[in-house]
């Protein structure tokens, strides 16, 4: 009996969270507006501290939100070829420099402002640096802008924020843990050769994927591709890599008619875990912390929108993109999101205002990144 309890309870907090979200989504295409503000702010209301506080099982919310990321990226990566990507990457270098001169010393400034240590103002720079791959993939979704000319642009900055956090979490864990040199040494190397091999096989062996996914049946198909991108995303974390760059990855090995089969069949249950994933993200955050930090969080996101601006303008007009496009790639690239977190999860202990001062920061870049995007037009 008290097992059937717990089950009938999870089902009505579940359900009554899923109505929810599709109220909010129906308002948003109503608006048109980017529904993604709406879930965070919905996890924001509903979590500790929140105006309709509700005990959810968390657990089973959270599996969700990292599915929710993960098919977000997947389905990112299946617009673009092994070679797309080859190419995106050789180009991007100059950008992803760019990104990381403007981005990196906002956070580090700030952090020994307020009379951090190195380590903790070097995760904060982190912080400001990273931009979020699953609130970008949502936006360029929502506003049909997947094919659009700054894409690749926006694209490339992406992965390679990714591949740098690749080796960048593992070596400021092993700082933070206050391991030896060849400790750091082993950890780097380990990440590095990881996203090599990655990469590797997703251009050159991506065919081969294709084709033992191949079926005529949908089911087949379905289970083959969802099963490999939680597998490979898995493996990728297990060996310190990001999982969000295994996704991605996978859905750029996956090719010719499989891609489209893949995109139909998988496009449903990414908009059901993306909007779990916002929404838990909401959830995630007490806004009592907020209040203490929001003065500096203000002024941290202001100053990195307008070097974020700066970095997409930069590395589209390298691209030859328009004058619209280069706008529009820079308003894109404002939200932070999973990347922060695991950041600011992983110096909590070093500096305790790190947490909220991440958590209020990146909120704020969550709620105004879909709203800049849409500034600019096509």
């Amino acid at each position: 009996m008290g097992s059937g309890h717990e089950f009938s309870r999870l089902f009505i907090e579940l359900g009554g969270v899923a109505i929810g979200l599709a109220i909010l989504a129906r308002l948003a295409s109503r608006w048109e507006f980017s529904s993604i503000s709406l879930f965070l702010l919905a996890g924001l209301a509903c979590g500790r501290g929140g105006l309709v506080p509700l005990n959810l099982s968390r657990g089973f919310i959270q599996v969700g939100a990292e599915i929710g990321v993960l098919l977000l990226l997947f389905m990112l990566g299946l617009e673009y070829s092994g070679e797309d990507l080859q190419r995106n990457l050789r180009g991007g270098l100059s950008g992803i420099a760019i990104d990381f001169a403007l981005n990196f010393p906002p956070g580090l400034i700030t952090g020994r402002l307020l009379d951090w240590n190195w380590l903790a103002s070097i995760l904060l720079g982190g912080i400001t640096f990273v931009s979020s791959s699953g609130i970008i993939a949502r936006i360029l979704h929502e506003l049909g802008r997947t094919n659009a000319p700054e894409t690749p642009t926006v694209l490339s900055i992406l992965v390679l924020e990714d591949l740098v956090m690749a080796v960048y979490l593992p070596l400021t864990a092993v700082l933070i843990a206050g391991a030896g040199t060849s400790r750091i040494a082993f950890s780097v190397g380990a990440a590095v050769a990881a996203v090599l091999v990655a990469l590797f096989l997703a251009t050159r062996y991506g065919r081969t994927l294709s084709t033992f996914a191949e079926h005529q049946s949908d089911e087949v198909i379905l289970l083959t591709i969802f099963g490999t991108v939680l597998l490979v995303a898995g493996l990728a974390q297990r060996l310190q890599v990001s999982s969000a760059i295994g996704a991605f990855l996978v859905g750029i090995a996956v090719s010719g008619p499989i891609a489209e089969k893949s995109h139909r069949l998988i496009a449903p249950l990414r908009d059901l875990f993306a909007a779990t994933f916002f929404f838990f993200f909401g959830l995630e955050i007490n806004p009592r912390s907020l209040g203490s930090t929001l003065l500096i969080a203000l002024v941290l996101a202001a100053v990195t929108v307008l070097t974020k601006v700066l970095t997409g303008y930069w590395a589209a007009r390298r691209s030859g993109g328009s004058g619209r496009a280069r706008c529009r790639a820079g308003l894109t690239l404002v939200a932070h999101g999973e990347f922060s977190i695991v950041i600011a999860g992983l110096g909590a202990a070093l500096e305790p205002e790190l947490a909220a001062l991440s958590a209020t920061y990146v909120l704020l870049t969550a709620l105004l990144g879909p709203i800049l995007a849409r500034l600019v037009r096509g």
